[in-house]
Protein backbone atom coordinates (compact mmCIF):
# COMPACT_ATOMS: atom_id res chain seq x y z
CA UNK A 1 0.00 0.00 0.00
CA UNK A 2 3.17 2.59 1.12
CA UNK A 3 4.63 1.80 -2.54
CA UNK A 4 1.16 2.87 -4.25
CA UNK A 5 1.06 5.93 -2.24
CA UNK A 6 4.85 7.10 -3.02
CA UNK A 7 3.83 6.54 -7.15
CA UNK A 8 1.08 9.14 -6.93
CA UNK A 9 2.49 11.64 -5.86
CA UNK A 10 6.12 11.47 -7.50
CA UNK A 11 4.13 14.17 -9.71
CA UNK A 12 4.25 16.85 -7.00
CA UNK A 13 7.81 16.98 -7.14
CA UNK A 14 8.19 17.81 -10.73
CA UNK A 15 5.26 19.92 -10.61
CA UNK A 16 7.69 22.23 -7.85
CA UNK A 17 10.43 22.04 -10.44
CA UNK A 18 8.00 23.16 -13.15
CA UNK A 19 7.06 26.33 -11.31
CA UNK A 20 10.70 26.54 -10.27
CA UNK A 21 11.67 26.82 -13.68
CA UNK A 22 8.98 29.20 -14.53
CA UNK A 23 9.88 31.61 -11.79
CA UNK A 24 13.32 31.74 -12.76
CA UNK A 25 12.48 33.23 -15.88
CA UNK A 26 9.47 35.62 -14.77
CA UNK A 27 9.43 38.66 -15.37
CA UNK A 28 10.93 41.30 -13.00
CA UNK A 29 11.81 45.42 -13.16
CA UNK A 30 15.43 45.66 -14.09
CA UNK A 31 16.50 47.30 -10.56
CA UNK A 32 15.05 43.75 -9.08
CA UNK A 33 16.75 41.84 -11.29
CA UNK A 34 20.28 41.01 -9.35
CA UNK A 35 17.94 40.18 -6.52
CA UNK A 36 15.97 37.39 -8.60
CA UNK A 37 16.26 33.84 -6.12
CA UNK A 38 17.99 30.78 -8.05
CA UNK A 39 14.77 29.42 -7.59
CA UNK A 40 15.23 25.86 -9.01
CA UNK A 41 18.64 25.67 -6.88
CA UNK A 42 15.91 26.27 -4.04
CA UNK A 43 13.85 23.73 -4.68
CA UNK A 44 16.48 21.20 -6.14
CA UNK A 45 18.29 21.73 -2.45
CA UNK A 46 15.26 21.03 -0.42
CA UNK A 47 13.98 17.79 -2.55
CA UNK A 48 17.81 16.56 -2.93
CA UNK A 49 17.92 17.17 1.21
CA UNK A 50 14.43 15.47 2.06
CA UNK A 51 14.51 12.56 -0.88
CA UNK A 52 18.00 11.56 -1.65
CA UNK A 53 17.31 8.34 -2.82
CA UNK A 54 14.83 10.14 -5.77
CA UNK A 55 15.99 13.46 -6.43
CA UNK A 56 19.77 13.65 -7.52
CA UNK A 57 22.74 14.44 -9.61
CA UNK A 58 20.97 12.89 -12.35
CA UNK A 59 18.12 15.72 -11.69
CA UNK A 60 19.98 18.47 -11.22
CA UNK A 61 21.74 17.40 -14.83
CA UNK A 62 18.46 17.27 -16.58
CA UNK A 63 17.01 20.62 -14.80
CA UNK A 64 20.27 22.29 -15.68
CA UNK A 65 20.08 21.45 -19.15
CA UNK A 66 16.28 22.86 -19.10
CA UNK A 67 17.50 25.73 -17.53
CA UNK A 68 20.16 26.11 -20.29
CA UNK A 69 17.65 25.98 -23.11
CA UNK A 70 14.96 28.30 -21.55
CA UNK A 71 18.09 30.98 -21.05
CA UNK A 72 20.22 30.46 -23.89
CA UNK A 73 22.97 29.77 -22.53
CA UNK A 74 26.03 27.75 -23.17
CA UNK A 75 24.62 24.19 -22.76
CA UNK A 76 25.91 22.55 -19.84
CA UNK A 77 26.88 26.10 -17.93
CA UNK A 78 23.53 25.75 -15.39
CA UNK A 79 23.53 21.65 -15.75
CA UNK A 80 27.40 22.00 -14.32
CA UNK A 81 26.20 24.27 -11.62
CA UNK A 82 23.05 22.61 -10.16
CA UNK A 83 24.83 19.70 -10.54
CA UNK A 84 27.63 21.02 -8.07
CA UNK A 85 25.01 22.52 -5.71
CA UNK A 86 23.01 18.60 -5.57
CA UNK A 87 26.83 17.30 -4.51
CA UNK A 88 27.20 19.43 -2.04
CA UNK A 89 23.99 19.25 -0.74
CA UNK A 90 24.23 15.45 -0.92
CA UNK A 91 27.54 15.76 1.08
CA UNK A 92 26.30 17.71 3.76
CA UNK A 93 22.71 16.17 4.13
CA UNK A 94 23.10 14.57 7.51
CA UNK A 95 24.51 17.47 9.13
CA UNK A 96 22.11 19.61 7.27
CA UNK A 97 19.26 18.09 8.63
CA UNK A 98 20.33 18.13 12.06
CA UNK A 99 21.25 21.81 12.03
CA UNK A 100 18.34 24.62 13.37
CA UNK A 101 16.86 26.58 10.41
CA UNK A 102 18.91 29.43 10.76
CA UNK A 103 22.41 27.65 10.01
CA UNK A 104 20.53 25.97 7.22
CA UNK A 105 20.05 29.23 5.69
CA UNK A 106 23.99 29.92 6.77
CA UNK A 107 24.81 26.41 4.78
CA UNK A 108 22.55 27.31 1.88
CA UNK A 109 24.17 30.93 1.10
CA UNK A 110 27.54 29.34 1.13
CA UNK A 111 26.39 26.63 -0.79
CA UNK A 112 24.93 28.86 -3.57
CA UNK A 113 27.45 31.15 -3.16
CA UNK A 114 30.40 28.80 -4.02
CA UNK A 115 27.77 27.96 -6.86
CA UNK A 116 27.51 31.23 -8.11
CA UNK A 117 31.37 31.94 -8.49
CA UNK A 118 31.74 28.89 -10.54
CA UNK A 119 29.02 30.47 -12.48
CA UNK A 120 31.08 33.80 -12.72
CA UNK A 121 33.81 31.99 -13.51
CA UNK A 122 32.32 30.24 -16.32
CA UNK A 123 30.46 33.33 -18.07
CA UNK A 124 33.94 34.76 -17.46
CA UNK A 125 35.35 31.79 -19.71
CA UNK A 126 33.21 32.37 -22.29
CA UNK A 127 32.88 35.99 -22.81
CA UNK A 128 29.33 36.49 -22.51
CA UNK A 129 29.39 38.10 -19.11
CA UNK A 130 32.11 40.54 -17.44
CA UNK A 131 33.25 39.35 -13.90
CA UNK A 132 30.92 40.98 -11.63
CA UNK A 133 30.53 40.26 -7.57
CA UNK A 134 26.97 41.34 -7.84
CA UNK A 135 26.25 37.88 -8.73
CA UNK A 136 26.48 36.98 -5.02
CA UNK A 137 22.76 38.92 -4.82
CA UNK A 138 20.74 35.49 -5.37
CA UNK A 139 22.96 33.81 -3.08
CA UNK A 140 21.56 36.02 -0.32
CA UNK A 141 17.81 36.43 -1.33
CA UNK A 142 17.50 32.46 -2.18
CA UNK A 143 19.26 31.95 1.87
CA UNK A 144 16.06 34.58 3.07
CA UNK A 145 13.71 32.37 1.60
CA UNK A 146 15.18 29.24 2.42
CA UNK A 147 13.32 28.97 5.37
CA UNK A 148 9.64 29.95 4.11
CA UNK A 149 10.80 27.54 1.06
CA UNK A 150 11.69 24.31 3.63
CA UNK A 151 8.49 24.67 5.87
CA UNK A 152 5.94 25.25 3.40
CA UNK A 153 7.43 22.54 0.78
CA UNK A 154 7.81 20.24 4.34
CA UNK A 155 3.86 20.67 5.14
CA UNK A 156 3.40 20.08 1.40
CA UNK A 157 5.31 16.79 2.00
CA UNK A 158 3.76 15.44 4.74
CA UNK A 159 0.32 16.45 3.77
CA UNK A 160 0.73 14.58 0.39
CA UNK A 161 2.74 11.65 2.04
CA UNK A 162 5.24 11.89 -0.46
CA UNK A 163 8.55 9.62 0.61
Amino acid sequence: MVSSTQGKNGWVVWLTFLIGLLLSVWPMPPFMDIFRPLWLALLLAFWTLNLPHKIGMTTAFALGLCEDVLYGTLLGQNALVLTLITFLVLSLQQRLRMFPMWQQSLTILVVFGVAQLVQLWLSALTGNRQPTLALIWPSVTSALLWPWISFGLRGLRSRLSIY
